[in-house]
């Protein structure tokens, strides 16, 4: 916990400029809260965290280079004491679970209000047990406790999950969907997130096992 002499220090981690610059208002605004620094992806929250020594990182989900589960397990880490609170635009009960348990201290939808963020970063530094997290969710994230893994799947995720299964790259996927390949990139996201999926593979071996999407065809069947 930080000393009371001083106030909260605290890490952005988001890719988007506007949006780190909105939030760093709000927190310099904040009586007891410093923004120590600020980083564009990952790794390079990772670098920051070991050089800044941060009480409290604030990181995005989606950020360009290695994903959200790699970039927490290193700032854990590197700065054992810090604190994570995980922004998302994604109200996604089954990744926040996910994210909970890798070590996150809160999960928070952007859709928060600024007293939410603040009292979140508060809060993980008063409450640093494991049994502690913060959740902020919809009443439609929670509904999707209680279902079964993969059912919240949509129907266009399945459609993306079953042509990855035929080996497909996100390109030839864009073009068979008629879709923006970075729309497949958020659609797979997705659904690593609802699945508990590591890659692409165990993604589609979770499906197929689940009989969310077909087996994929082999050549000459």
């Amino acid at each position: 916990m930080a000393s009371a002499a001083r106030p909260v220090r605290i890490l952005l981690a988001d890719d988007h400029t506007l949006f780190r610059e909105g939030v760093a208002e709000i927190l310099a605004a904040s009586p007891g809260l410093e923004v120590a620094g600020e980083a564009h992806d990952g790794k390079d929250a990772c670098e920051k965290a070991a050089e800044l020594r941060p009480d409290v990182v604030l990181l995005d989900v989606e950020m360009p280079g290695q994903g959200v589960r790699e970039t927490l397990a290193q700032l854990r880490a590197v700065v054992p004491g810090c604190r994570v609170v995980v922004l998302t635009m994604h109200d996604d009960v089954a990744l926040a679970r996910e994210l909970l348990g890798l070590g996150a201290g809160a999960y928070l939808v952007k859709g928060s209000t600024r007293h939410e963020l603040i009292a979140a970063i508060h809060s993980v530094q008063v409450e640093r047990g494991p049994g502690h997290v913060i959740l902020s969710v919809s009443r439609q994230g929670l509904d999707r406790l209680d279902r079964a893994p993969g059912e919240s799947l949509s129907a266009r995720e399945r459609e993306v999950l079953a042509l990855a299964a035929e080996a497909l790259s996100n390109a030839q996927i864009a073009r068979r969907l008629s879709i923006a390949e970075g729309t497949v990139k958020r659609h797979l996201r997705s659904i690593y997130g609802k699945l508990s999926a590591v890659s692409r593979m165990d993604a589609v071996n979770k499906a197929v096992a689940s009989s969310l999407i077909p087996s994929p065809r082999r050549d000459g069947t």
